[in-house]
């Protein structure tokens, strides 16, 4: 069983991505819901502009992270997880506002997460050793 050490200035970027990206299905999943429910909220929180901001945000700190975490444990799922999640968020930028811009962010950020995950558990395998 891996246990994972916070270590403050090693997983920063890992918790605030992962923060971030559960920020992120959130508002989606909530923008969604809203906009089925309350058209007029719904237009509010769907606003391309707050998605291009959270995905550009998101992104930075992904590959900050993961690239930060691979320089330290070596190990590559974490990093290729994490590349495709980033690819399919860059691929929700490129898309017309919508529902495959949410699927392609949805997924992406999941990605993104689960790469977050194992990368703090690599790196806590890591200073293990």
């Amino acid at each position: 069983m891996t246990v994972i050490r916070f270590v403050p200035a090693r997983d920063l970027f890992d918790r605030l991505a992962i923060g971030l990206s559960a920020l992120c299905l959130v508002h989606c999943a909530a923008s969604v819901i809203l906009l089925t429910l309350l058209a007029t909220a719904g237009g509010a929180l769907l606003h391309p502009i707050i998605h291009e901001i959270g995905l550009g945000l998101a992104i930075l700190l992904a590959i900050i992270g993961l690239g930060r975490g691979f320089l330290q444990h070596r190990r590559p799922v974490p990093m290729i997880l994490g590349t495709a999640g980033i690819a399919l968020m860059a691929a929700a930028l490129s898309v017309p506002h919508g529902m495959q811009e949410a699927a392609f962010t949805m997924l992406g950020v999941a990605c993104v997460a689960i790469a977050h995950l194992l990368n703090r558990r690599a790196n806590a395998e890591h200073l293990t050793y």
